[in-house]
């Protein structure tokens, strides 16, 4: 028998929620001190990750499992805008069975993952999926997944097994999701891996997504708006719908044809490194595995034993809890202790600074850090080997000047920078609204040279709980107080951005003025909300901010797979001028670039003038460009 606790049978009915909190707590323990000290002793046994965190042991009752992830999904399933984070942990073991099969769905702000050295070491028979949410009509109709924002699923072995399903919903394992969406280190098999719900009624839109590091079945593509599959292995891919990226994948596409289908395959990625995961080794101590960087690779990095990289002991971390004050986390690091943000949403009201070379800061159920008072919740040094993964990070209601800086502003500073041990961001969130008022200048910030940004998504909300009412949705209002000037600024050179996804911000999305810049796959929404077109004006006259502005003094920039989208609902007539703008050089590549209209406002041309015009005559339909310049 495990000597870990198992987690307690969940009773059923209308105080769901709180029974998952119930459960949840009698699997991890209760929380910590809110002070934590810095020089707090961790069980490398059993560390205590908090109220937030079920760790699951092959030997508890399946049906005990497969209730605790019901109560989880029915208090998650609709919880787009809470404050609740959770994360269920695998045990190495079995789950699951032909006959009776673990079958789980995945709600908002929830991390599924083993806990493994390889995914194969947790091995679940049965699902995991997300489904359309369908919002209208009582739950029958208007289902989509374009609000399926925010879980994570990783380093597991997935045996599709459909047993007692229905016919469609047995047809596939289904993981019908939208942004800020990770499924990393997985080995599926035995089945479909659908990335459309085609089982509800219509319309059945998505619009995602991210996989890196896994082993696929046939991967039916369906209605998803676009993807990013990076160094992954794939048996077959259904279709394409405006912009299907491959980067190091093997079994991928041809993209040839292009735009007929859309594809854009890479042969190899130029930089990467996987993301952290937490694992236990064979004595049952809690560690993290830290991969190293590659460059130019392809598959997974898994295939042939252990991912390449360095393993620290979770003795070395700080574990934080809601609740622990900024200075007990800074003195940590100052320590050189590892961070390690449990689930759940941290106030911060002074800036976490991570200093030290090589550290990491691993968030665990989607860990909220929300602005107080106009602070920089985070700011990375020029140093090598940093990690920043799994965080999401919120603007306050008093506007903060960025909500991440990587490396110091202003040229001539110290660029304490590894070409081979870059640093990186996985899965990092950011929200302006949403969930609350929020206002940020700029959402990231990178000075340093020599980044890696592994899957971000940086949202200015186009909708939200925040009580707006004037114009459209309450657009006006929205743009009004939900301000955000700029996604991305990107100043420093030989960054590379993997799954780059920025939208709704009032004036450029992203900035890039650093030199020999790479980003793979780009996704991008222009503000639904700007009340005039006097409010979507440059200065100098120009209508409109494009998508994606790369600086005009840069000689090269690489970008592969991009799109700008329009939908200016609260006011239709508004126009912009161009989606992309970039220098003209020959250093400069932009492949595979598209515009598209969603039922509102015009973009003129996707790039520089080139391009056709993306207007309500062409709904839904992309105007692209294969290549800028033009050859």
């Amino acid at each position: 028998m495990s000597t870990h606790p198992r987690p307690t049978r969940i009773p059923r009915g209308a105080a769901a929620a709180l029974a998952v909190t119930a459960a949840m707590i009698a699997v991890a323990g209760t929380a910590g001190a809110a002070q934590a000290a810095p020089g707090q002793q961790v069980d490398p046994f059993a560390p205590d990750f908090g109220p937030n965190v079920a760790v699951v042991s092959p030997d508890t009752p399946l049906d005990e499992v497969q209730a605790m992830l019901d109560d989880l999904v029915t208090a998650q399933v609709d919880a787009e805008m809470s404050t609740a984070r959770h994360s269920v942990l695998f045990l190495p073991g079995a789950y699951g069975t032909a006959e009776h099969p673990l079958q789980a769905r995945v709600g908002y702000y929830t991390e599924i993952a083993g806990l493994g050295a390889s995914p194969g070491d947790v091995d679940i028979t049965g699902k995991i999926e997300v489904y359309n949410r369908c919002l209208a009509d009582g739950g029958t109709s208007n289902c989509l997944a374009l609000v399926n924002f925010w879980r994570t699923i990783s380093n597991l072995s997935l045996q599709v097994n459909g047993a007692g399903q229905d016919g469609c919903r047995a047809s596939a394992n289904f993981w019908a999701v939208s942004q800020a969406v990770s499924m990393r280190r997985l080995d599926v098999s035995g089945g479909n891996l659908s990335l459309m719900d085609y089982c509800t009624a219509g319309p059945q839109y998505a619009s995602g997504g991210f996989i890196a590091d896994s082993r696929l079945p046939f991967v039916i593509n369906g209605s998803q708006q676009q993807w990013l599959t990076r160094n992954s292995e794939v048996a077959g891919w259904s279709n394409a719908v405006w912009n299907q990226v491959f980067s190091g994948v093997e079994g991928a596409p041809d993209d040839a044809a292009f735009p007929n289908p859309p594809y854009t395959t890479l042969d190899e990625t130029p930089v990467s490194r996987e993301k952290p995961y937490l694992f236990v080794d064979a004595d049952g101590r809690y560690a993290v595995r830290v991969p190293e960087a590659q460059t130019d690779s392809r598959g997974v990095t898994w295939a042939d034993g252990e991912t390449p990289g360095r393993t620290v002991p979770i003795t070395d971390f700080h574990i934080a809890k809601p609740g622990d004050s900024v200075g007990s986390i800074n003195a940590a690091l100052a320590m050189g202790k590892h961070l390690l943000l449990t689930p759940g949403v941290y106030d911060v009201d002074s800036t976490i600074n991570v200093k030290r070379a090589d550290t990491v800061v691993l968030g665990m159920g989607h860990a909220t850090l929300t602005a107080v008072d106009g602070a920089v919740p985070l700011k990375v040094a020029d140093a090598p080997g940093i990690v920043v993964a799994g965080v999401t990070i919120d603007a306050g209601t008093v506007e903060s000047p960025v909500l991440l800086q990587v490396g110091q502003s202003g040229d001539g500073h110290a660029k304490k920078v590894d070409p081979a041990n870059p640093i990186t961001l996985s899965d990092v969130y950011f929200r302006v609204g949403g969930p609350h008022i929020g206002k940020a200048d700029t959402a990231l910030v990178v000075n340093s040279d020599h980044v890696l940004i592994d899957h971000t998504w940086v949202w200015r909300g186009d909708h939200g709980v925040e009580g707006f009412t004037e114009g459209v949705n309450g657009d006006t209002d929205r743009w009004n107080t939900n301000t955000g000037r700029t996604g991305v600024v990107v100043n420093g050179d030989d960054v590379t951005a993997t799954g780059l996804f920025v939208e709704h911000f009032q004036q450029f999305n992203t900035v890039w003025n650093g030199e020999r810049g790479t980003t793979v796959l780009y996704q991008n929404e222009l503000p639904y909300d700007p009340p005039t077109q006097a409010d979507w004006t440059q200065p100098d006259g120009t209508l409109g901010y494009p998508g994606y502005k790369v600086a005009d003094d840069v000689t090269e920039h690489a970008l592969h797979g991009a799109g700008v989208y329009v939908f200016n609902q609260n006011n239709p007539s508004i126009v912009t001028e161009n989606g992309f703008e970039a220098p003209e050089g020959e250093g400069i590549s932009l492949h595979h670039i598209m515009t598209v209209n969603l039922s509102a406002g015009v973009i003129n041309h996707v790039v520089n003038g080139v391009g056709g015009t993306a207007d309500t005559t062409v709904i839904g339909v992309p105007q692209y460009v294969t290549q800028f310049p033009l050859p």
